[in-house]
């Protein structure tokens, strides 16, 4: 499909779509394609989710992994590493494309009394109108998608985001009220085609629920006495507002890898270069650092043990480098010239025996930890890829992460912790590291982890461990660090700001085919990091979300 920008030619070809602001799309006129009038509501169902899966993991798995320093890049890395963002760099288009196929699913689940696909349609319908707002901003919401009723549609207001935070939690009560029947009171399931939860209506009442806990944390900073209420109103009627406790509920979406589509991203099925994907891609020092202090088990199923460590002989002869039975002796002096920020690459050697990982923001990174390989994307001995599972393309623990048991509990122990809810922070702390530890499959080092190190001593706890179990879903540890300034993370010496970023950037194509664009970036709040920036559309300047909260700087 291509974008057409002329109204005019618009207006002629009549079969359009407006799948965004003036986004617009050429639709063939197909009863069979997505959309046509006599589509079965089962074929968008796994239509929708797989988008919505896929957005979630090249978020979370790529530049957000990078922004919160679960993965760093190697080879190819600015976007990734340093936040070089510009306004071309994102596209909201893809995800009102993803929308249009979830509104037809939504009309004709109404038209059809079909109660169980409504509910799927809203509560996608939520999931990516949250993630939209979350990363822009304001943005079409209440006249989206409308291109096709008529040109005073073209140019979409953007709604202010407290509207669409409200329209989000509206939609998810009634997905929940739908969805408060038995199983065998729906009709039309086709559980094949429901890749999410095989048609079961109980998962799916729990996933909206949990998304709704999730959108009040969200704003509990903007609006504390509104994300109280709301909480409280869930978490006390717990037969009303069913949530994902444990691990077996969470909403994962499975890779099949039959195609470089269906494939995860890092696979070297079908990106076999020896600098494709994964290679490029290694495990990031302060989440390596952190997952070490904490004796974290989690850390040997998401990294690779470095292949050759280094040993530094102290009193050997300038100049000695030699590499016995896999492990690499240096002499001091080449020690010095490495970490020398005038003739080296000016970071200490990691002389880490296991795992190492590449600090934030490196300007050569290639070169980190005395590697010789200095060409991109390249295999380095001296530090940590990921681990091998994440060269396969579909596997048990290969799947988009959009909601866990995790994430539930730990937005219960922040509740807990502010007071808004009974029960203790420690109690659903412990259950929450609980849930992630079962859902990556090392639930049996759950006693002696909690009572080491990973003990609940605070706040920072809670936010420290969303951060973990966030891993290749890093959009929502970016969501909370925004409004916690949790962890505490540093941009390196390459970053484009000498912060971490804050919002994608409103693109090019949307400020120049709708004049509301501009009203909505007036409205941003710029930074002392905004920069260059012509304008308040910065990577660095506050959506309203985050205006007067003081967060995360």
């Amino acid at each position: 499909m291509y974008q057409i920008k002329s109204k005019l030619t618009i207006l002629i070809l009549g079969v359009i779509l407006n799948v965004s602001c003036h986004g617009l799309e050429d639709l063939n006129v197909n009863p069979d394609k997505i959309g046509g009038e006599n589509v079965d509501p089962n074929l968008l169902v796994p239509t929708v989710i797989n988008g919505v899966g896929k957005t979630v993991v090249n978020l979370g798995f790529g530049d957000l992994a990078g922004v919160m320093q679960h993965t760093q890049k190697d080879g190819w890395s600015s976007g990734h590493n340093a936040y070089d963002w510009n306004n071309r760099s994102q596209s909201w288009a893809g995800y009102y494309r993803i929308m249009y196929n979830d509104k037809t699913l939504i009309q004709k689940a109404e038209d059809s009394n079909l109660d169980f696909h409504r509910a799927v349609g809203l509560i996608m319908k939520s999931y990516m109108f949250g993630l939209i707002t979350d990363l822009w901003g304001d943005a079409p919401y209440t006249d989206a998608l409308r291109g096709d009723e008529g040109p005073e549609y073209f140019d979409s207001d953007l709604d202010d985001q407290q509207t669409i935070y409200e329209g989000i939690q509206s939609d998810l009560k009634t997905a929940n009220t739908l969805l408060s029947g038995s199983q065998g009171s729906y009709a039309g399931i086709d559980a094949s085609q429901d890749i999410l939860y095989g048609g079961d209506v109980a998962k799916w009442r729990k996933f909206a629920n949990s998304i709704s806990l999730r959108y009040y944390m969200r704003l509990s900073a903007k609006n504390p006495s509104w994300a109280e209420q709301g909480i409280k109103d869930i978490v006390n009627n717990p037969q009303q507002f069913p949530l994902i406790l444990q691990a077996s509920d969470d909403a994962n979406m499975a890779y099949i890898g039959n195609t470089s589509a269906d494939a995860w991203p890092s696979n070297v099925n079908f990106d076999a270069s020896p600098q494709g994907s994964y290679f490029r891609l290694k495990m990031g020092k302060p989440l390596v650092d952190k997952l070490q202090e904490l004796n974290d088990p989690r850390l040997d199923v998401w990294a690779a043990k470095i292949a050759v460590p280094i040993v530094l002989v102290p009193d050997a002869p300038d100049g000695t480098d030699n590499t016995v039975d896999g492990i690499r002796y240096v002499s001091q002096d080449i020690v010095d010239t490495y970490e020398s920020p005038d003739d080296g690459v000016g970071y200490p050697v990691d002389y880490d025996m296991e795992y190492v990982g590449y600090p934030p923001g490196m300007t050569f990174g290639m070169a980190y930890n005395l590697s010789k390989n200095t060409n991109q994307g390249a295999t380095n001995l001296h530090a940590s890829q990921l681990n091998e599972i994440y060269k396969e393309a579909s596997g048990p623990l290969l799947q988009s992460r959009l909601m866990s048991a995790a994430e539930v509990n730990l937005i219960l122990a922040e509740a807990a912790f502010k007071g808004w809810i009974g029960g203790t922070a420690i109690q659903y702390y412990n259950e929450g590291v609980k849930q992630s530890l079962t859902a990556w499959g090392v639930e049996g080092d759950y006693g002696s982890y909690i009572s080491g190190p990973a003990a609940f001593t605070g706040y920072a706890d809670i936010i420290n461990q969303k951060w973990i179990a966030s891993w290749t879903a890093a959009s929502e540890s970016w969501f909370d660090y925004r409004r916690t300034g949790l962890p505490d993370l540093q941009s390196g010496p390459a970053s484009k700001r000498q912060a971490l970023p804050l919002r994608f950037y409103y693109n090019i194509d949307e400020i120049d085919n709708n004049p509301n664009v501009e009203t909505a970036i007036d409205k941003l709040e710029p930074t002392s990091f905004k920069g260059d920036d012509a304008s308040n559309n910065s990577a660095w300047s506050k959506m309203w979300l985050l205006q007067g909260t003081g967060k995360p700087y």
